[in-house]
């Protein structure tokens, strides 16, 4: 596993007890998802480009 995506992997997971446990984090929660899903996308994108 790329470096990437344990990064994401590791965002999304606090992103979702964050979004559970402590809703006053509004902004920041929402912050770290979209870093989360950026990463996914940009690991994707090279694993995928790595072939050609």
């Amino acid at each position: 596993m790329s470096i990437i995506l344990i990064i994401a992997a590791v965002i999304f997971v606090l992103w979702l007890l964050g979004f559970i446990f402590f809703r006053a984090l509004g902004w920041f929660i929402h912050i770290a998802l979209i870093i989360a899903v950026i990463l996914i996308i940009w690991w994707l994108l090279t694993s995928v480009f790595k072939f050609f």
